[in-house]
């Protein structure tokens, strides 16, 4: 034996080398049965599936340039990660877009910029920018809502995102005095670290369920009773990246955690339908949505991905009649983002964002509805001239998720559907999860909230205006493509939007709805904010 011993001491590394691959060799060409290009080029076939699993990675950090990948460029990526960190968020030596290319944004600056008083809230607080509508108040709601923040997180459910990950959003939110959605998953306790939250409701109705799995008003009201947070309900009627689409949560992913916060049973999978249960029509949807109201005294919104107008259509002619509906509504573009669906529907199934939302306000804008409606926009938004051009077409609000996912750390690995997210955003992995450091994520949510507000109110202040509310169809062009002349948003969509009522940013501030718990008093400078980046209020 000792002798054996010895002679494989004595074999050199290189003949090991060739010994493992004739093994391999052997295997590929004699045992394998499942793979025809490592049955044919036996050793070298594992070579091409190596390179074809690091493919991503190396066309991200290697092969693609700057604005190149999709969903978001390098740049905007960079744009993001600097502005969470608070650091230099310029670039130099001028644009590197092609700004001939087809729907290129420009956006009308005017002659003489809006100046700010000395006293004006924004000059101490060039941060601050609340929402220029109150959600609820023309439906007369017990409990109206003024979000204190125009950028907010869009719906990510507590399973799709890790637990740490949502504690930072929301965290995050609370310092930057913007609301959380909670996404359709429950209210989870990482939903209640001090931000206002607004409540989904999807098909599953998980959190507010009975037994059988139909919507419970009782548990409704007792969540909002329990939990004061919760500033609006939100009923969700499909998603950008898979409307009419339901989903599965596979019984090994069920936690006892996650089974508590969605009230399902442990052991089973669970059923996220296609459609709702609780309504079937546009007419019982608009009677579910002012029980909802009337219930627990909250304003209450329809989320939705647009395709076809006829629904919407009636909607809006029942809200006429009635004088009844939903208090907001977030669009939502086939753009958006998911943890996991089908690229036919990714892909194809909803109209990207601009076209929905033009299509959908003119119908409302048709039956002189907009004034009463939250218009919510989601869907690659999250950046300030995109924000610019959604206020510009009639957006009172913009919901960010993927970009808030950037802002704390996600790498754009695309590797949310494998529960293998290496950020730890988007995974249940509790090592992966590990890295996360709530506390500076949070700040990082914080200051990225703010420099999107901060750059979109520079935006609006170069326009002439005061807030973005005020910017309209005529102040942003869209390029229509090489050798073509570029026309407003006025031409492009054919409809001006309505004047959104507007005095001024203190009327904001001293609005008795205004949610975020800002204070005038405790406000802090920007230099203050510089100086002291740990202790970050406004």
């Amino acid at each position: 034996m000792t002798e054996f011993f010895d002679l494989l001491k004595n074999i050199p590394w290189w003949a090991w080398v060739l010994i493992v691959l004739a093994v391999i060799a052997i295997r590929d060409v004699f045992f394998n049965k499942k793979h025809i290009i490592t049955h044919n080029f036996p050793v070298v076939g594992h070579i091409r599936y190596m390179l074809e699993s690091i493919g991503p990675e190396l066309r991200q950090y290697i092969v693609a340039n700057n604005r190149e990948e999709l969903p978001f460029n390098r740049i905007e990526r960079g744009w993001i990660y600097a502005s969470a960190k608070n650091q230099n968020n310029y670039e130099g030596f001028g644009t590197d877009q092609n700004i001939y290319e087809a729907n290129y944004i420009f956006i009308n600056n005017a002659m003489m910029g809006f100046r700010i008083p000395p006293d004006h809230p924004n000059a101490k607080n060039p941060y601050f920018l609340p929402s220029a509508k109150v959600m609820g108040l023309y439906n007369k709601r017990r409990k109206p809502y003024r979000p204190a923040s125009v950028i907010n997180v869009s719906a990510m459910s507590f399973g799709s995102l890790s637990a740490r990950a949502i504690e930072s959003l929301n965290k995050g939110c609370k310092l930057a005095h913007a609301y959380h959605n909670s996404g359709e998953g429950g209210l989870s306790p990482y939903h209640k670290q001090g931000a206002d939250v607004i409540f989904q409701i999807g098909t599953g109705y998980f959190g507010v369920r009975d037994e059988a799995g139909n919507f419970s008003m009782e548990k409704l009201v007792k969540l909002v009773e329990e939990n004061p947070q919760v500033k609006a309900i939100e009923v969700k009627l499909s998603q950008g990246a898979k409307p009419g689409k339901g989903g599965v949560l596979p019984a090994s992913k069920i936690t006892k955690e996650i089974s508590e916060i969605r009230h399902v049973p442990m052991g089973k999978d669970v059923i996220s339908p296609a459609t709702h249960t609780a309504f079937t029509d546009v007419e019982s949807l608009v009677e579910f949505v002012e029980a909802i109201a009337e219930a627990t005294g909250l304003p209450v919104g329809i989320k939705a991905a647009i395709g076809k107008l006829h629904d919407w259509e009636k909607l809006a002619q029942i809200m006429v009649k009635t004088n009844k509906g939903p208090d907001f509504i977030q669009v939502d573009g086939g753009e958006g983002g998911t943890g996991a669906a089908p690229p036919s529907f990714a892909d194809h199934v909803s109209l990207p964002w601009v076209y929905a939302f033009s299509d959908l306000y003119k119908i409302f804008k048709k039956h002189n509805l907009t004034e009463r409606i939250v218009f919510i926009g989601s869907g690659k938004l999250g950046l300030p001239a995109k924000g610019a051009m959604a206020f510009a077409m009639g957006a009172d609000i913009i919901n960010v998720a993927r970009e808030a996912m950037l802002s704390i750390g996600c790498i754009q690995a695309k590797a949310c559907h494998n529960n293998t997210c290496p950020s730890g955003v988007a995974t249940q992995n509790k090592w992966l999860q590990s890295g996360i450091n709530i506390e500076d994520k949070a700040v990082r949510t914080n200051f990225y909230f703010k420099n999107f507000r901060k750059e979109l109110l520079e935006i609006t202040h170069a326009c002439g205006y005061e807030h973005p509310c005020q910017l309209t169809t005529e102040d942003v062009d869209l390029s229509l493509g090489d050798k073509n002349l570029t026309q407003t948003l006025a031409a492009c969509f054919t409809y001006h939007k309505v004047e959104v009522p507007f005095q001024s940013m203190q009327d904001l501030i001293d609005c008795p709805y205004l949610g975020g718990c800002y204070d005038p008093k405790t406000a802090k400078t920007e230099k203050e904010i510089q100086q002291n980046p740990e202790k970050v209020r406004y």
